[in-house]
């Protein structure tokens, strides 16, 4: 009934919250300003967060794929 994939999609449906990223430094610069800078801060650290994941996804699936294709 339930896979693997699916338990584990739900888990993390369930347990993700809204993280906000920011270092030290930012996060004092920003407390002193207004909302909407710091909005802008936080979306562009989550922003430049996203890229050294998505390059070891690619990654990581290039490898799958070439593995794959040995097999056969």
């Amino acid at each position: 009934m339930f896979t693997k994939k699916n338990i584990l999609f739900f888990i993390f449906i369930f347990i993700s919250k809204i993280n906000f990223s920011q270092c030290a430094m930012c996060k004092a610069v920003v407390e002193n300003g207004d909302s909407p800078m710091a909005e802008g801060v936080n979306d562009g650290i989550t922003y430049l967060m996203i890229f050294p994941y998505l390059l070891i996804g690619i990654l990581l699936y290039s490898l799958y794929r070439y593995k794959k294709t040995l097999q056969n």
